[in-house]
């Protein structure tokens, strides 16, 4: 932030504790959006009971997504297989950006757009749920591999902001979180993760 002092520019530094809470009351906007979204909360509660079918028919949860999205399909693979905040039985879930060798391999002898369709194709089944993160919705490798796996029939699951039309047609189910800020996207999407991780924890 600039201001004018007698004709000289003069910058003034934002204070953390201001910025946090100008950021901390923009993102609370975006949650009492979130509450009100008939749809949305129709679309998670969708989502938990189908991963519950799923998990409980010998399948299995599978994420991914580029950068931030690929920590959080981390996060929640992590929470599934570990624990999140109860003591029980492992439950299969599995991140497909961890394998560096299958991740650096695929983008160099074929392309980075496949570098999760050629995954999905060798470890995804129809009885799976899989879960593809694009703050954008236009990330094409996560395009593909929501693609590839409607082919192997498996539930498809797209977690986006704002902007969706690209993704929502290859779809089953669409997490639309109602912000173009990507920070605030990837925030609303690890409160849905945790709740779908809690979800399927107490009912499973």
């Amino acid at each position: 932030m600039y201001i004018l002092r007698r004709g000289v520019e003069i910058m003034v530094l934002v204070k953390a504790s201001d910025l946090t809470i100008k950021r901390i009351d923009e993102f609370i906007a975006v949650l009492e959006v979130m509450k009100g979204d008939l749809e949305l909360l129709s679309q998670i509660s969708k989502l938990g009971d189908k991963c519950i079918d799923a998990l409980r028919s010998g399948g299995k949860i599978v994420l991914f997504g580029n950068g931030g999205s690929a920590a959080d399909a981390q996060h929640i693979s992590a929470e599934l297989v570990g624990r999140y905040q109860k003591d029980r039985a492992p439950l299969p879930a599995i991140a497909l950006t961890t394998d560096t060798s299958a991740l650096t391999a695929i983008a160099n002898d074929f392309d980075y757009e496949s570098v999760f369709s050629r995954q999905i194709e060798a470890l995804v089944s129809e009885k799976d749920v899989v879960i593809g993160i694009s703050t954008s919705g236009s990330s094409k490798n996560v395009i593909f591999g929501i693609e590839t796996a409607k082919k192997k029939g498996a539930l498809c699951v797209s977690f986006v902001g704002s902007r969706k039309d690209t993704l929502s047609a290859q779809s089953d189910l669409l997490i639309s979180i109602p912000s173009e800020s990507t920070p605030f996207i990837q925030q609303a999407h690890m409160i849905v993760g945790h709740v779908l991780c809690e979800y399927i924890e107490e009912n499973i």
